[in-house]
């Protein structure tokens, strides 16, 4: 659904590193080693696997096999999580991390084209998920993994986990979507009020215009206002710049080819928006058979936590717990890796698998919260 700012913001803003290629290529090479993975346990396997009758890319990396085992389901629609493995590369010793570039998303899209997607909606989207999960557990003999539910694919997360939860051994949301078949307006509400004090009188009048209720916007509406949105926050414009953007941009996985291929299936992929924003959690159940996890942040102005904690004390759950990730809007898990990392490590980690035998080393943020140090350097 951020299509539009994602190609606004490159044309603009990022120009000049796509020009200065030496210093795009020194920061993919920086990146190239980071993410290498030497252990002798270790695993670090990528390409196309058949999955729902088409070529999908799949990623499976981390340093020891036998850790629990952590599937990402990514946002957008149509959002990689792949230009992220430098950020995250601590996660890869504590959990072995499998991302998936759905129908419609990054490699997978680039591979097949617009008309090698096959169907595209949340149900197949969810069928999907059941068989890449049921793929890694054949690969690395394991019954159950996390489900890490990441924005728009945290719908898809949240009906995985209600109708197959013999595959998932606990469920993480973060920039959790909750829409409540159109009727949860926090986001919309707060960009109404925040517009007329950031001057953007313009921007005002064009989401008035589309009044609150999405079921009637089209796909433009939804492209605009999720610009609007971005746009009109500082600390959500900066994380999509400097995190968002600059993984993208410095990826050592991605050529200059595969970065524009990327935008273009963000495009493509938000013919789902319509069907995303008519699901409601509620109808579809509050009651889950796994653990239960929501890691937000604590300004996303894009899936405004007030509304996702709504649902959030309603869901029964074995275990359930809610935790905000403070100076973070939405992307709040690449923005702050290592306090994500610790939340994994606290709240999740002791209930799926052996106890993390890595000592934490604390210190604090800028803003004074303790925080996990994990050696990242952002």
């Amino acid at each position: 659904m951020l299509s539009t700012i994602l190609i606004t913001t490159a044309a603009g803003a990022t120009a000049p590193l796509i020009g200065a290629t030496g210093y795009r290529q020194y920061r993919r090479l920086i990146h190239s080693r980071r993410i290498r993975i030497t252990s002798p346990n270790g695993i670090d396997e990528s390409g196309f696997t058949p999955i729902g009758g088409i070529d999908q890319w799949l990623s499976i990396r981390g340093d020891d096999r036998r850790n629990p085992i952590l599937v990402e389901l990514h946002g957008g629609p149509g959002a990689s999580n792949l230009p992220y493995h430098s950020r995250t590369r601590e996660w890869e010793r504590h959990f072995t991390v499998v991302r998936w570039d759905m129908r419609g998303s990054g490699k997978t899209f680039a591979h097949g084209g617009p008309a090698g997607q096959g169907e595209m909606s949340l149900r197949q989207l969810e069928r999907d998920a059941a068989e890449v999960i049921e793929h890694v557990r054949a690969r690395l003999g394991v019954a159950e993994v996390v489900l890490v539910g990441c924005s728009f694919g945290s719908l898809v997360g949240l009906r995985l986990a209600r109708s197959r939860p013999e595959l998932i051994s606990a469920y993480v949301g973060t920039d959790q979507n909750i829409s409540g078949g159109g009727r949860n307006r926090t986001a919309y509400e707060a960009l109404v009020d925040r517009l007329p004090r950031a001057g953007k009188r313009k921007e005002l009048a064009a989401v008035t215009t589309m009044g609150p209720d999405r079921s009637v916007w089209t796909i433009e509406h939804y492209s605009q206002f999720n610009k609007h949105t971005v746009g009109s926050d500082p600390r959500t414009l900066d994380t999509f710049k400097r995190v968002v953007l600059g993984s993208l941009l410095s990826s050592p996985l991605h050529t200059l080819r595969e970065v524009r291929s990327f935008i273009k299936a963000m495009d493509f992929s938000e013919q789902l928006a319509p069907e995303a924003v008519s699901v409601d959690e509620w109808a579809e159940g509050t009651t889950f058979q796994v653990p239960f996890f929501i890691f937000q942040g604590a300004h996303d102005v894009i899936t405004p936590p007030e509304g996702v904690r709504v649902f959030f004390d309603d869901v029964t759950a074995p275990v359930k717990d809610f935790a905000l990730i403070d100076d973070a809007s939405h992307w709040a898990a690449f923005r702050h890796p290592d306090t994500f990392l610790e939340l994994m490590l606290t709240k999740v980690r002791p209930l799926v698998g052996p106890t993390a035998t890595t000592t934490l080393r604390y210190g604090t943020n800028s803003h004074g919260a303790r925080v996990a140090r994990t050696g990242l350097q952002l």
